[in-house]
């Protein structure tokens, strides 16, 4: 487990022991099964970034906080030049760069994603989390299943969805698929 992880981990717990509730009573609260949250927590497997908005929403903290330690401080615009956006590193099948990391108390959290190549010949790894989603494919293609649909999507290709539906995405071609993410 990457040093990262485990910060993000005990920010989890202190935030969980401050308000005095069990990790258990946390998952049942967001909904998620409380043997795969006992899984995030305890390392076992990195947290969904999808489940990481939700408990940063949940303590009414920005993602920033959860993921960096920092208080974003930005409120009238937050401006994020190219290649300066903080990579959100939480699972090996995705890079996340966060492109709104400084504006404080976000609506969406706006993400880059870039879905790896070694993926397209492995089962498409599905979560869940409450609120939206917003995909629009910038380059490569992308295979995406939503509740059980699946779709192929390529540069100018969208779609906007219920997180709570299983879904999950990967490359195809042999090449990264990079992606603007949009998590409501």
């Amino acid at each position: 487990m990457s040093k990262k992880s485990e910060e993000i981990i005990e920010r989890v717990r202190v935030l969980r022991e401050i308000e005095e509730i069990s990790a258990e009573s946390l998952a049942r609260e967001l909904g998620f099964d409380p043997a795969e949250y006992s899984r995030w927590e305890s390392g076992e497997q990195d947290f969904p970034i999808g489940v990481l908005v939700e408990i940063a929403a949940r303590f009414k903290i920005d993602l920033s906080e959860l993921v960096d330690g920092d208080t974003p401080k930005l409120k009238s615009f937050c401006l994020t030049k190219a290649g300066e956006a903080p990579e959100v590193s939480r699972r090996p099948m995705y890079a996340y760069w966060n492109l709104a990391y400084k504006f404080h108390r976000k609506k969406a959290e706006p993400f880059i994603v870039e879905a790896n190549p070694e993926t397209e010949n492995k089962p498409i790894s599905l979560n869940t989390h409450a609120g939206q989603e917003f995909n629009f494919v910038l380059e490569g293609r992308l295979l995406i299943s939503i509740g059980g649909h699946e779709m192929e999507l390529g540069p100018g290709d969208c779609v906007y969805y219920d997180s709570g539906e299983p879904h999950g995405m990967k490359a195809l071609g042999g090449k990264p698929a990079k992606f603007l993410a949009m998590v409501l």
